[in-house]
């Protein structure tokens, strides 16, 4: 009698392994030969999340920036574009120095997310890009979708905007 359940329980723990072994193996396996195309901005959702805004000038706020893939699975192999632009002016918003990018990729519905970073500047000051849009661009793509931008001035430093990106970041397991 002993002997079924035991039996059981080690072809209940074998398959378990296995199992475990084989969804591990099998999404590595995917993730190699056909990894998917880059993500479109037109084919994710994208969240601008709540920010920790900068109060006042001279202080640093960060913005969360979420991707949800609605559409077939795609890679981000590289940092989001992100340009600020305030009127006719448009400036480039650098990769976070020392940040490395990494491949990510997303099947339907998996997310990813990434900071912008930025100092604030004073409003009306010509050190200051008073940044009213906010566009993001995928790695990979040309295709752009812009976002208000409500979070005051941004400082300048040297030709460009006292701000940075950061590396993609894979949300959930």
């Amino acid at each position: 009698m002993r002997a079924i359940p035991l039996t059981v329980t080690a072809l209940a723990a074998a398959l378990l392994l296995t199992a475990c072994n084989g969804g591990g193996s099998g999404s590595k396996k995917s993730g190699g030969g056909n990894s998917g195309s880059a993500c479109e901005i037109g084919k994710v959702s994208v969240q601008i999340g709540s920010a920790s805004v900068a109060p006042g000038a001279g202080d640093t706020g960060e913005i969360p920036v979420s991707l949800t893939n609605q559409s077939a699975r795609c890679t981000l192999d590289d940092f989001a574009g992100v340009v600020l632009g305030a009127g006719g002016t448009e400036a480039k918003v650098p990769v976070l120095k020392g940040a490395q990018a990494q491949k990510l990729k997303l099947n339907k519905g998996d997310s990813a997310s990434f900071t912008i970073a930025y100092v604030r500047g004073k409003a009306g000051d010509k050190t200051s890009l008073d940044a009213k849009t906010v566009k993001i661009t995928l790695p990979g793509t040309t295709a752009s979708r812009s976002f208000p931008w409500s979070y005051g001035p941004v400082a300048l430093q040297g030709s460009g905007p006292n701000a940075s990106v950061s590396a993609f970041q894979q949300v959930g397991d």
